[in-house]
């Protein structure tokens, strides 16, 4: 038999929320066994949450997750899959270089005006002695 956890045991495992794993089910990420109300979570569910929180991280969203996780061939070589993923993290690293870039110039400016504000207090405050 499959060791399962409980919700809450997930939950403490992987910093999570009831809340987030129940709107993961309900995006069809995660399919937990159901016994009545109570959900128990089996090894490929703590697997798929890992790789769920993983791409989160990474800036992947929940439908690419999700098209990803279907890819899974359990008897093939994933290539296909593979493929995809890489194809993913090609664009998202080019989408977060262009995001560091305007990030960077946007502390640059700020760095300059707090100068300007500076040299602004700097002369009230002489101004006040």
């Amino acid at each position: 038999m499959t060791e399962t956890l409980t919700i809450r045991q997930m939950c403490d495992a992987h910093q999570v929320t009831p809340r987030t794993l129940r709107f993961y089910e309900a995006k069809e990420l995660l399919t937990p066994i159901r016994q009545g109300s109570k959900r128990l979570y089996t090894r490929k569910d703590r697997a798929r949450l890992q790789l769920i929180l993983r791409g989160k991280r990474f800036g992947f969203s929940l439908e690419d997750i999700r098209q990803l996780l279907d890819m899974y061939d359990h008897n093939g070589s994933n290539q296909v899959q593979l493929e995809r993923t890489y194809q993913l993290a090609q664009d998202r690293i080019a989408q977060m270089k262009a995001q560091a870039a305007e990030l960077s110039l946007a502390i640059q400016d700020l760095e300059t005006e707090m100068r300007g504000v500076a040299a602004t207090l700097a002369a009230f405050r002489k101004a006040a002695e």
